[in-house]
């Protein structure tokens, strides 16, 4: 049986100005919001990020032990992708990543123009937030210059991952073999990419919607907690809008060398192998859905459906009398021969 259709509105009343802006939003104006969200979430999650980072840096420049570590970054991250994605992803989607945007292009069909909108929003949102948190900390980070310059460091370490700039902009320690480098960032973005592909399966019952934040979230604190100190840079955004910002304030120095090229363009064809491995190998087209993300389809494709904008989904597949059963369900395989009525199935496809 089909769930009553309850909006918002019914249950909360709108003042008059927001039934107006949401037509406008939705008909009009759909494609600036959707940038809007992909600005917010990248803020969110490089903001939570940023913050422990530059506790670290500067704590360890100025001999102040305790108010920053690994695992403080790492775990301020998950909870800055938690934020991120369930706040922002019922607007956008929840790219808030260029090797993420780029991937559903070339797999899920989406829109290119839109992917290179989504991606200039990510970048922006880096670059603006990397600009605020450098104001909030700007005290505290000139500081940390001054304990280089005293020392006469400043040369050697002020744009590494040691110094100041490398709170916003990602570097790797003098004389790093950026093979190895190379190496570290392709296999940790390709173990990111696979947690997100697992958790847009909509046949995955291990994984309902709401888990889905914590999964990616935690999955991106692994790779920090384990590779980050060779050098990790995980989304394209972070890096390019960071590295921008960290050009703006300190000039061509801050330019991170070969090691910028790495850090901003590795995760792209990670996350893309990602993709490609988990539909070849881990994924199938013949599974049925589970009932959690069957209500959560239904849902977007019924907003879709309800203000006009592009369908993402196949509307008709989602119509509660032309579904599977929601427990019980097999999957079928083409050649398979049909289970007379009443016969028990075989468990070995269940």
């Amino acid at each position: 049986m089909a769930r009553e259709v309850i909006y918002l509105q019914d249950v909360e009343p709108r003042p008059p100005y927001m039934h107006t802006w949401e037509r406008f939003k939705h008909r009009e104006a759909h494609w600036l919001v959707e940038m809007f969200a992909e600005m917010v979430g990248v803020f969110l999650y490089v903001y939570a990020g940023l913050g422990p980072t530059a506790a670290l840096i500067v704590g360890n420049l100025t001999a102040e032990s305790g108010i920053g570590s690994l695992f403080t970054i790492g775990f301020a991250y998950a909870i800055g992708i938690v934020l991120a994605i369930a706040l922002c992803a019922a607007t956008s989607g929840g790219h808030f990543s260029p090797g993420v945007t780029i991937t559903l292009a070339l797999f899920r069909g989406f829109p290119k123009a839109k992917a290179v909108r989504y991606i200039i929003a990510q970048i922006l949102g880096s670059y603006l937030t990397c600009l605020i948190v450098y104001v909030q900390w700007k005290d505290l980070l000139l500081a940390g210059e001054d304990v280089l310059k005293a020392k006469g460091l400043y040369d050697t370490l002020m744009f590494t991952n040691t110094g100041p700039a490398g709170v916003f902009a990602l570097y790797v320690s003098p004389g790093t073999n950026l093979h190895r480098v190379l190496l570290n960032e392709f296999m940790t973005d390709f173990m990111l990419g696979l947690a997100i592909c697992g958790v847009m399966d909509p046949t995955n019952y291990f994984i309902p919607p709401m888990v889905a934040p914590w999964i990616i979230g935690l999955t991106y604190s692994a790779a920090i907690w384990g590779y980050a100190p060779t050098a990790i840079a995980l989304n394209t955004a972070r890096d390019v809008g960071g590295r921008l910002m960290a050009l703006t304030i300190w000039g061509k120095q801050a330019s991170g060398g070969p090691y910028a090229a790495i850090a901003a363009l590795t995760n792209i064809p990670a996350t893309v192998l990602a993709f490609a491995v988990y539909d070849l190998f881990l994924g199938s087209g013949t599974r049925t859905l589970s009932p959690y993300h069957i209500d959560f389809l239904r849902a977007q494709v019924q907003y879709q459906q309800e203000n006009g904008l592009p369908p993402q989904l196949h509307p008709d597949a989602l119509k509660p009398s032309e579904n599977l059963p929601l427990f019980g369900g097999v999957e079928k395989h083409i050649g398979d021969a049909e289970v007379p009525e009443g016969r028990p199935r075989d468990g070995s496809h269940a």
